[in-house]
């Protein structure tokens, strides 16, 4: 019988990096001579694709969206100054890897580009727990959140199909993705996003703590069994 294949989404679900976000936002509006919203009403750009979110608040201020690409390199360059010591591992999350790792394959599966995800996967720590990160490249467009997680399954095909993972995120991105590649969805409220988010997205358990996700994945099944 196949191992329960588990797949996190990253800024929100497995780190805080909601400052080393808003504060690379607000930088790269302001490399572009653009007025930024304070960082507090920039947390909803957690966990959406970058340049989705730059080209927004660019028409929002009345700029050229078309700017986003030059936005995102200005991005980049100051986040990764500043990812690393201004990102945190979200408390109590290893201990719950570290035992669901014990019967499951683990994964990651982001939107933040892999040159950038996978090296701060692993200067927090959290590497060894992971099969493998699943990201867009660093290039200057938007990958919808289901082609990366599609990716992602077709990579685990050894591992177990969609019947045997859950996605767990705290967006609606995560749970309309999971959905999307039929896999059962786990959404977690210590992110960005709300429980009244997950649930509207029809995510098939909500919890509000990592301690509480062991059960919640046991009563969303999966042909796997944990």
């Amino acid at each position: 019988m196949p191992r329960p294949l588990l797949l996190f989404d990253l800024d929100g679900c497995l780190i805080d990096s909601t400052p080393a976000i808003t504060g690379s936002i607000r930088h790269a509006l302001g490399a572009l001579g653009v007025a930024a919203p304070p960082a507090p009403e920039l947390t909803w750009c957690v966990g959406p694709p970058l340049r989705d979110s730059l080209a927004t608040l660019l028409a929002d201020a009345g700029d050229d969206p078309a700017r986003a690409p030059e936005a995102m390199d200005a991005y980049r360059a100051h986040y990764a100054d500043t990812a690393t010591t201004l990102t945190a591992v979200i408390p109590g999350i290893e201990v719950v890897l570290d035992q669901l790792a014990r019967d499951a394959t683990l994964a990651v599966v982001t939107s933040k580009p892999g040159e950038v995800a996978a090296p701060l996967i692993d200067g927090l720590g959290l590497a060894p727990r992971f099969a493998a990160v699943h990201a867009p490249v660093a290039d200057h467009n938007s990958e919808p959140k289901a082609v990366t997680l599609g990716r992602a399954l077709a990579d685990l095909a050894d591992d177990g199909g969609p019947e045997d993972a859950v996605m767990i995120g705290d967006r609606s991105f995560d749970i309309v993705a999971g959905h999307a590649c039929g896999t059962a969805t786990v959404g977690v409220t210590w992110g960005a996003g709300s429980r009244e988010e997950l649930a509207q997205a029809g995510a098939d358990a909500v919890i509000d703590t990592p301690a509480a996700l062991p059960s919640a994945l046991r009563r969303v099944g999966t042909s796997a069994q944990m």
